[in-house]
């Protein structure tokens, strides 16, 4: 572990900003490919210091049986395989949206509220 991972050294301004701006960048990325089935990605929260990052799947994830596993075994691989940094991903997946609601929006039919 490098002296700028310890969670107990403070980062500057600066890195603080670079880790935000590389996470955001790896989100984006990754948006398009869960939008093609009609949900999203969005960033919730990160702790760019202690590395936890908090993400939720929307729109048609709702209601997919493999949101866990998009989550687990694609978001949370990603994001900690490419991010030194991360330590933990929290995700979920937003339930707002009731089952028709979230199947009628079917593949690529979610369009991310701005």
């Amino acid at each position: 572990m490098t002296t700028d991972e310890r969670t107990d050294v403070p980062l500057t301004d600066e890195e603080r900003s670079e880790r935000l701006a590389q996470l955001l960048a790896l989100i984006e990325l990754m948006r398009p490919s869960v939008q093609a089935d009609g949900g999203d990605l969005v960033l919730l929260s990160a702790d760019v210091q202690t590395g936890v990052v908090e993400v939720q799947l929307q729109g048609a994830c709702s209601s997919c049986a493999v949101s866990s596993s998009t989550l687990q075994g694609g978001v949370e691989r990603i994001l900690k395989g490419r991010l030194s940094w991360i330590t933990d991903v929290v995700g979920s997946v937003d339930e707002d949206l009731d089952f028709e609601s979230s199947a009628a929006m079917g593949a690529g039919g979610y369009v991310p509220k701005q």
